[in-house]
């Protein structure tokens, strides 16, 4: 997995880099196919947006399904987490639907005579 780091406004510091790389490859228990994950880190400069003012958008690419994931806090650290949150939601939806669960309907048991 290829993770892009992208801030717009914003100093990002190297632990939250870390951070960014230990919980995005932590998502690779799901058998999901995951090329690359942008995370895009935007800062609001309006005051009045204080407790709002940091924005991270995670979206990811590949082979798999298109993924988006964005959430706002008061620093980096707390609105990755809940990015992160809702991305992994995301990926285990996924992963629970592609399981082959193995149900077999009544059509295709055989008859025993």
């Amino acid at each position: 997995m290829n993770i892009v780091l992208h801030a717009r406004q914003a100093q990002v510091a190297d632990d939250f880099k870390t951070i960014v790389d230990e919980k995005l490859r932590s998502m690779n228990r799901f058998s999901v196919v995951i090329e690359r994950v942008e995370v895009e880190v935007i800062h609001e400069a309006n005051p009045r947006q204080g407790k709002l003012s940091h924005r991270v958008i995670l979206t990811a690419h590949g082979a798999g399904p298109l993924l988006r994931a964005e959430a706002v806090a008061f620093n980096d650290v707390a609105a990755f987490d809940l990015a992160v949150k809702n991305f992994e939601l995301q990926i285990r939806k996924i992963h629970e639907r592609a399981k082959d669960i193995g149900h077999d309907s009544v059509r295709n048991k055989a008859v025993s005579e």
